[in-house]
């Protein structure tokens, strides 16, 4: 299928401008004419069927139609100045691609990655989110984590290790449980609960384990995905079912409490899962050796970046329960 590109010369040219809110100021910073960003500007206009830039004043201003273009523009010359970087044979090609899904990405894996950066600091480390609910993998990467998935004929093409199991229990924000203390386990039926479509039967789970099947609460707040779940706990909406060591910033920082730590249960088993025709570099194998020991490290390392992590044999543990 054919691709109907607009001159790349004068996207380029285009995208700078608009950035940089002034064709003068693009001239310079592409070394060209004044001139030449106003023809390649109109080459474009000309090409697209709609104006890009309006005269204020004294300058050429970027309609709102175009900076929203541009803004899609830099992401793409962002995505290729990256895949040159992996694929070119310069010597300092320090990329590693790394897909998480989003609430691993928010509060596990950024929580530890100056850790990775104080020791590896000329390697650069891309990270891109995906939705729990979307188990496919898609786009560019060199290592996806993942919750383990089913077996099946599409993950046969992936290396996968295993990088922790999460342990679940209640979990809360300290102002909440000021206003409605939970000290004992029929306290929470005074709360609401917060459940997340993609994550199905956890409360339930947890109730059965807590053997209180039948416990019912004042009410449900059901969110599509985990993420959002965790940030209406955060602000005190309601109980939810959290995990270490997702949340082990979270819990060690005070945001968030877990009243009846004595109570828990599995919950998923996360892993890498590397494309066995990738190309093996040096950044990804330190990428995937630190993000290993990183997951076995305690939690009281999270806050320090310069910590290493202990020996991948090592137990993790916190309030006196098995992480």
């Amino acid at each position: 299928m054919s691709r109907q590109l607009p001159p790349l010369h004068a996207l380029r040219v285009f995208e700078t401008a608009a950035r940089a809110e002034s064709l003068s100021a693009a001239a310079q910073e592409l070394s060209i004419t004044h001139g030449a960003v106003s023809r390649q500007i109109a080459l474009l206009e000309d090409w697209l069927g709609q104006t890009l830039f309006v005269r204020q004043g004294q300058r050429n201003v970027a309609t709102d139609h175009a900076r929203a273009f541009a803004a899609e523009i830099s992401a793409a010359f962002d995505l290729i100045g990256d895949a040159a970087l992996r694929f070119g044979k310069a010597p300092q090609t320090r990329v590693v691609r790394v897909n998480a899904q989003t609430t691993l990405a928010m509060h596990w894996l950024m929580a530890r990655l100056p850790g990775f950066h104080a020791a590896h600091p000329d390697v650069q480390v891309v990270v891109t989110t995906s939705s729990s609910a979307d188990p496919a993998l898609r786009g560019g990467f060199d290592v996806a984590i993942r919750r383990d998935p089913p077996p099946r004929p599409a993950w046969e093409p992936y290396d996968k290790q295993t990088l922790f199991m999460e342990r679940a229990s209640v979990v809360a924000a300290p102002s909440l449980l000021a206003t409605l203390p939970v000290r004992r386990l029929r306290d929470i039926a005074k709360h609401t609960f917060v459940a997340t479509q993609t994550r199905v039967g956890d409360w339930e789970t947890w109730l059965a384990a807590a053997g209180v099947s039948a416990l019912r609460p004042v009410r449900f707040h059901r969110f599509d995905h985990y993420h959002v779940s965790l940030q209406a706990v955060l602000d005190g909406l309601g109980l939810g079912i959290g995990c270490t060591p997702t949340l082990d910033r979270e819990l060690a920082a005070g945001r968030l409490v877990m009243p009846l730590p004595e109570i828990q249960v599995d919950g998923a088993t996360y892993v890498t899962l590397v494309p066995r025709d990738v190309d093996k570099s040096k950044p990804l194998r330190d990428f995937l050796m630190w993000v290993h020991e990183a997951a076995q490290a305690p939690a009281s390392q999270v806050t320090r970046p310069d910590a290493r992590s202990t020996s991948r044999g090592t137990r993790r543990k916190r309030d006196g329960s098995a992480a």
